[in-house]
């Protein structure tokens, strides 16, 4: 029993007796107890009786043969009574009276609660295809006052819902429906919508009722590449990550619009395409396409083998060695140092064929350069010795005819001057 305390009522008088009485609300087949107070009472008799003015209870004696009604307690100061399994139709004002000259009354107004019936949703029909209109209604019955309803989807409230209140056949509850109206998308698959029904009556408990939703849609395709870079000789794996309700059949692999050109390297699971040993020929567009029932959908990737050898070079290009001509001993240490340089870059990965051309030309260049140094020394070798002798012979000639050596000096410096003299004619 729900028993809320309303006004209290007393009888007219300004002095000596009176009733005293509350208004008592409860739930349809509950039970209400109705009291009757008097402060002062010299052994006046208390009656209680219905909203029809029947008498139910004069002091402790019961007037009206209903077995629902029952005395809790007679005394010259209180009359209690209690109605079990009430209904609407007991709702009413009932009145205490007491019997002194003139009758004393107090009223006390019975509320019966109606409970809403629990809660049906309809207007699913399972499955619902993507994009098509839904309509849910949740409708329940029997409430007094009018309950009120709240969607919720995935517990969180949906407020653009319409709501309608009609009254029932007795006049005395209410028939209250609402109608939740949106588009059906793949996000709401799975979703739990929920209606729920709040009343006084129901003692902060709310009825529910729920529906999970179910809706098809065309599969929505992805690639995953497990390697952002890849290079020649390396390997790959795409993997086709598709999601669609119902599930999307086997995907399909092709390649520039054909089927995968070499089956041996190129192995479908499922839905991975494992590329093994990669080359410039694996480069291109690759497509993978799943579907369903409801439709079909694909989605490219595009492949580009990156060479290894160029990746590791640097940004400055290196000129050729081919074009350029040695003509000092400082350009063929230059040149040198550059092909030091190119050799040093050179990715220690790469195969072996790829480093036949680069001894090739290490062993040119190391013969170029000890040929031109040879050449070198062996023309400084004749320029010093030529030097050498010219100054030896002139010497020798001076002192063949000096008595002594400062005459050997004096006769050596005429004989480089007369030297000096036959060359300049000379020339």
């Amino acid at each position: 029993m729900i028993s809320v305390a309303a006004s209290k009522s007393k009888g007219r008088g300004s002095q000596g007796q009176f009733p005293l009485t509350q208004n008592v609300t409860v739930v349809e087949g509950g039970t209400a107890n109705l009291t009757c107070r008097v402060d002062q009472n010299d052994n006046t008799s208390l009656q209680w009786s219905n909203p029809a003015q029947q008498t139910l209870y004069f002091d402790d004696k019961k007037a009206l043969r209903d077995n629902r009604i029952e005395l809790v307690r007679a005394s010259w100061h209180e009359l209690s009574i209690s109605v079990s399994d009430v209904s609407l139709s007991d709702e009413g004002q009932y009145t205490c009276s007491l019997f002194t000259m003139p009758v004393k009354t107090s009223k006390a107004f019975l509320t019966v609660l109606g409970v809403p019936e629990k809660p049906q949703i309809t207007g699913f029909t399972s499955p619902v295809m993507e994009g098509e209109r839904m309509q849910l209604t949740c409708k329940t019955s029997g409430s007094k006052p009018a309950a009120d309803i709240r969607w919720f989807k995935n517990d969180k409230e949906v407020k653009d819902v319409k709501y309608l209140k009609e009254e029932d056949a007795n006049r005395k509850t209410f028939t209250v429906s609402s109608t939740l109206d949106f588009l059906a998308d793949r996000s709401d698959d799975g979703a739990v919508v929920s209606c729920r029904v709040d009343h006084e009556s129901l003692n902060s408990t709310p009825q529910i009722a729920m529906q999970v939703l179910e809706i098809h849609y065309t599969p929505l395709v992805k690639i995953i590449s497990s390697n952002s870079w890849p290079e020649e000789g390396q390997s790959i794996i795409l993997t086709c990550e598709s999601k669609g309700k119902p599930v999307p059949e086997p995907v399909l692999w092709t390649k520039d619009g054909g089927e995968l050109p070499d089956p041996e390297r190129m192995v479908v699971n499922g839905r991975v395409l494992s590329i093994s040993f990669l080359n410039k020929t694996d480069n291109g567009t690759y497509r993978c396409e799943a579907k369903n029932p409801i439709g079909r959908n694909s989605t490219e990737y595009v492949l580009i083998v990156h060479d290894v050898f160029n990746t590791l070079l640097p940004t400055t290009v290196i000129p050729s060695l081919t074009t350029a001509t040695v003509t000092t001993t400082v350009a063929l240490t230059t040149s040198t140092t550059t092909s030091a340089t190119a050799i040093s870059t050179r990715d220690p990965n790469a195969l072996a064929g790829q480093t036949g051309p680069d001894h090739a030309l290490i062993g040119g260049i190391v013969a170029v350069v000890v040929f031109v140094t040879l050449c070198s020394i062996i023309l400084l070798g004749r320029y010093l010795a030529r030097h050498k002798g010219t100054y030896l012979t002139n010497e020798a000639k001076g002192a063949e005819d000096a008595p002594d050596a400062d005459t050997a000096i004096i006769n050596a410096e005429g004989s480089q001057v007369n030297a000096e003299e036959k060359k300049e004619y000379f020339i």
